[in-house]
């Protein structure tokens, strides 16, 4: 087996940190605005805001950690793997309320998209990215 070649590993280290702005933009956004940063919502609780604030600081950190792989993205399955199921359940979660209420506005809607189908390719794309750059025996 060879190696991978390097512009790979470049071409998946970019779309990572295009991927990573998503939620380390909404995660500052969320804590900086609460819940109106999803939308008009009236005048939130404090508990509201509480709970939105802490979801949008996981938020920003799952941003944060998938950057953290970047230097040895090769080398990081263990936990690119463990930040994309927390991705993904996140976005089963938000599927359930696609299935109640019907379709959310667009910007829900991109972080479905995000959540169920763009992190969990950029997974796949890490992992065989890691067994091509595997030292062969």
């Amino acid at each position: 087996m060879t190696s991978a070649p390097a512009w790979e590993r470049r071409a998946l280290q970019f779309c990572v940190v295009l991927g990573g702005c998503v939620p380390v933009g909404a995660g500052l956004a969320g804590v900086w605005l609460g819940p109106r940063f999803a939308g008009p919502v009236g005048d939130p609780s404090v508990s509201l805001d509480s709970h939105f604030s802490y979801l949008s600081g996981l938020l920003l950190a799952i941003g944060l950690a998938f950057w953290s792989t970047l230097p040895a993205i090769e080398d990081r399955g263990g936990r690119f793997r463990l930040l994309t199921a927390i991705v993904f359940v996140g976005g089963l979660a938000r599927a359930t309320t696609l299935l109640r209420f019907g379709l959310p506005d667009a910007p829900m809607l991109f972080g479905l998209t995000m959540e169920l189908i763009v992190t969990p390719a950029l997974a796949f794309w890490q992992a065989r990215l890691a067994r091509a750059s595997a030292p062969t025996m």
